[in-house]
């Protein structure tokens, strides 16, 4: 039976606010300690002199995608995923997207459900075209049919380029998954191959050998990315490190504890690893048995105190912690937990984070961007459907069209035709004609 409680009912509001009150006061100065511990100086405030009442401030809280250029010796990165294998509608799974001032643009890893937000900063896809898989788990490459397939029908011109390693055996590599990939979309690509063109759906793969330690996997345009060897849950995993205009951006991808990432990860800018649930969280919050718990957190992946050990030890300008579900009953843990062995500036990375990478500052924001977004057009334009490719549509097939729904919107096209100067590839005659023989 429930215990009575003894305050008079007439007292209950008036403590109840008093409690409260002194609960989240002083969780919001338990809270602001952490944020000031957590954030850097520039990310702390927005404003600046406001002058006029119709004024703006100067500076923001946050990052408006396509609002700002990069200047020519800058790097941005955006979280596009941080999360988990488990689907999420609020975080994504592992995925990093890191432009340069030259313009180019680096996709590491792209997986599960990480295409929305990709897709919400609203960059022409032919600039979305160079994928880095760290390895061949679905949660770092299960959206690469969103981009593959999404790109090409929102008008990359060219073949997506995907970097990764190889196996331990050709079947546990790069090319051999993409291979696979290709057939088992082969459906897909077909169609779409004669509908709109072939060249956007291919792939153009290179596989490196995913043992070999500081290995440069990528030279281009002032960019240089090399390749490290992960341990993670079997051979072929790597870790990612870009180096553009002096500044260095280092990318775990999974793995525990190595000592490549220690003997090439030191002072760099920003050191990007994974910091996985406490076990206790596995068990409670992620239905894993204790045995499985602990071995996820630290037998195949990096735990928090370790996290922490290896970001004080590489000593990096700003450390970045991911890959796991940050919420109010996970991220104070993880946080304290990483407190425990490091105590350098950190970010606790969830899904739209922004960094933006100088020699003078670091300044890390969120992304405000837009649900509903669209394409946009870039510089090239997407190749036209290739004559001779075969029509997977069989005459059975055909012949089921119905005539009076191709006619009611005859007028619509007929202006849609003029106006767009479409006269030469008007598709609707030889429809007809084949309709009228086939009655």
């Amino acid at each position: 039976m429930a215990q009575r409680s003894h305050i008079h009912s007439s007292l209950r509001p008036t403590l109840l606010i008093f409690l409260l009150g002194a609960t989240f006061g002083a969780l919001a100065f338990w809270l602001s300690s952490i944020y000031s511990l957590t954030t850097i100086p520039s990310a702390e405030a927005a404003g600046g002199e406001v002058t006029s009442p119709t004024g703006t401030a100067p500076d923001r809280y946050v990052y408006y995608p396509g609002t700002e250029a990069l200047s020519k010796d800058e790097i941005r990165v955006v979280a596009c995923g941080t999360g988990m294998p488990a689907a999420r509608r609020g975080q994504a799974a592992s995925c990093f997207l890191i432009e340069v001032g030259n313009g180019d643009k680096f996709l590491f890893d792209i997986g599960t459900g990480s295409m929305a937000n990709v897709a919400s900063l609203m960059i022409p896809y032919q600039y979305l075209d160079k994928v880095f898989l760290s390895h061949l788990h679905t949660d770092h490459m299960g959206d690469l049919l969103s981009l593959w397939a999404g790109g090409w029908t929102a008008g990359r011109p060219n073949a997506l380029r995907i970097w990764g390693p190889s196996g331990a055996d050709p079947e546990m590599g790069t090319a051999y998954a993409m291979e696979h990939f290709l057939k088992f979309v082969n459906w897909d690509k077909v169609t779409r191959e004669y509908k709109i063109s072939p060249i956007p759906g291919q792939l153009d793969v290179t596989e490196f050998d995913y043992a070999v330690v500081d290995q440069v996997v990528y030279q281009h345009n002032g960019v240089t990315i090399r390749s490290y060897p992960a341990v993670h849950a079997g051979d072929g995993p790597v870790s990612y490190k870009l180096e553009y205009a002096g500044l260095s951006v280092f990318f775990s991808g999974d793995t525990v504890p190595n000592r490549w990432f220690i003997e090439h990860g030191k002072d760099v800018d920003l050191a990007i690893h994974e910091s996985m649930h406490t076990p206790e969280q596995f068990v409670r919050l992620y239905n894993q048995p204790p045995q499985l718990g602990w071995r996820t957190c630290c037998e195949f992946h990096t735990s928090p105190q370790a996290f922490g050990k290896i970001m004080s030890t590489i000593q990096p300008r700003h450390a970045v912690a991911f890959h796991f579900f940050n919420e109010p009953d996970t991220r104070y843990q993880i946080y304290q937990s990483i407190r425990e062995t490091y105590d350098g500036p950190l970010s606790m990375a969830t899904d739209m984070m922004v960094w933006n990478v100088t020699k003078d500052d670091i300044v890390e924001r969120m992304a405000v961007s837009t649900d509903d977004a669209w394409s946009v057009p870039g510089t090239a334009q997407q190749p036209p459907p290739e004559k001779g490719q075969p029509n997977p549509l069989s005459e059975s097939m055909n012949a089921g069209r119905w005539r009076p729904g191709f006619e009611a919107q005859d007028p619509a096209l007929d202006k849609y035709m003029e106006k767009h100067n479409l006269q030469k590839e008007d598709w609707r005659p030889g429809m007809y004609e084949q309709m009228q023989q086939e009655e």
